[in-house]
């Protein structure tokens, strides 16, 4: 076999992904998010996902990176030879992408692991100290995300089982939205729990730099500028389309009156459910996942949501959990050998493929369950998770940072 070496073209767009990955998160989750919750507290909103991807870099190059992608150790963490960067040159290529260097790979996957982290955010915008958040932040990153991207793209143990996640359906939106649920549970509901967007105009905004962003995110997983990345480039956008159609709809038939919010949720849901898939389907199979996905979503937002009682502000888990999950299994069902020879589905017969991925999802969700519970319930009980009742009425912006997004 022919020594790796270093491709121009590869490199060039990996590097274009990544910052359109970096953008996903802000300005994108920081204003999706903030234009949905109340206007006394939109800068906190925004500031989780900034210092979240603050945080995330620093943990990355120290040694999440080395963990999570370092060579194997039992098929549970990998091994850390090159924590602080030591051994990585700017002439060395990446191990599971020899044609890119070693350090756009890791900016690249420092990306995923702080979107990741962003989007828990959004289950517990209005009540969470921010002291809590930064110590969450940290603990989450390196005993809940770091793992989990091991066990799947890292060489870990679902690697060897052949779990299909082409761009994070389990490691990334299965994962936060659990993680969601647990912190939103913890914290518990908000005194004033109305989804009442003061500025859905920002939420449009992020919303279409997040659209904008997740070519980066899914044909970027690619790992290469050809034609493995026009085809997730065509079903990530096929899906987003086929997901806001679809919510708009659902809206229509529910409601009599199709809402804008709706149609930016579908269109987020449909970006989720294809992302495992991306790399592995067809356009007509990422019609039918962004369909179903909206379907999914709204009745996981509109009847689970109000029937079980627990308070995740901005539906993370409705839309991120339950999509990442639905995309997870529609991968086992839809891969297609002629788009990727490394997955086939039920539908062109592998049904092995559907029970290797529900035990994919089953085992992250599980992890990511059990560890943020932990996380969660030692901060709640040494500093505590919630803000005083007092700040949280009048707001976090002005309580937490002495600053106003408004003239108020």
């Amino acid at each position: 076999m022919a020594d790796p070496i270093l491709n121009s073209g590869d490199t060039a767009w990996m590097l274009i992904s990544t910052a359109l990955v970096m953008l996903m998160t802000i300005p994108g989750v920081a204003l999706f998010y903030g234009g949905l919750t109340k206007k006394v507290n939109v800068l906190n909103t925004m500031f989780l996902s900034l210092i979240a991807f603050s945080i995330t870099s620093i943990i990355w190059v120290f040694y999440g990176y080395q963990f999570a992608f370092g060579e194997t150790i039992m098929g549970i963490i990998g091994n850390p030879a090159n924590v602080l960067f030591s051994g990585i040159t700017v002439n060395s290529l990446a191990t599971l992408a020899p044609t890119i260097p070693t350090t756009v790979y890791i900016a690249f996957q420092m990306t995923f692991a702080a979107i990741t982290i962003a989007l828990i955010s959004g289950a517990v915008v209005e009540r969470m100290k921010f002291s809590s958040w930064l110590i969450f932040v940290i603990a989450w990153v390196s005993l809940v995300y770091v793992p989990i991207a091991h066990w799947v793209w890292g060489g870990g143990w679902l690697f060897d089982l052949g779990a299909l996640d082409f761009a994070g359906g389990t490691v990334v939106h299965l994962n936060s939205g659990i993680a969601a649920l647990v912190l939103a549970i913890l914290l518990g509901r908000r005194k004033d729990t109305k989804l009442l967007p003061h500025q859905l105009g920002y939420s449009v905004i992020g919303a279409a730099l997040l659209w904008f962003g997740w070519f980066g995110f899914n044909a970027g997983s690619a790992l290469a500028a050809n034609g493995l990345a026009g085809s997730a480039f065509i079903v990530t956008n096929t899906a987003a389309a086929a997901g806001l159609i679809s919510w708009v709809i659902v809206d229509y038939l529910k409601t009599g009156k199709p809402t804008l919010l709706g149609a930016i949720s579908g269109a987020i849901a449909g970006l989720v459910a294809i992302t495992p898939a991306a790399g592995f389907v067809t356009v007509q199979a990422a019609i039918i996942i962004g369909l179903v996905t909206s379907v999914i979503s709204y009745m996981a937002i509109s009847w689970l949501k109000p029937r079980l009682g627990y308070d995740d502000a901005l539906d993370v888990f409705g839309i991120h959990g339950l999509s990442g999950l639905w995309g997870a299994i529609a991968t086992g069902l839809f891969a297609a050998p002629f788009i990727n020879s490394l997955g086939t589905g039920v539908f062109y017969g592998n049904p092995e493929q559907l029970v290797i991925q529900l035990i994919a999802v089953g085992s992250v969700g599980v992890y990511s369950l059990i560890t943020t519970l932990i996380i969660g319930l030692i901060i709640k009980y040494t500093i505590g998770l919630r803000v005083e009742t007092k700040e949280e009425i009048e707001g976090l912006d002005t309580n937490l940072h002495e600053e106003s997004g408004y003239r108020i």
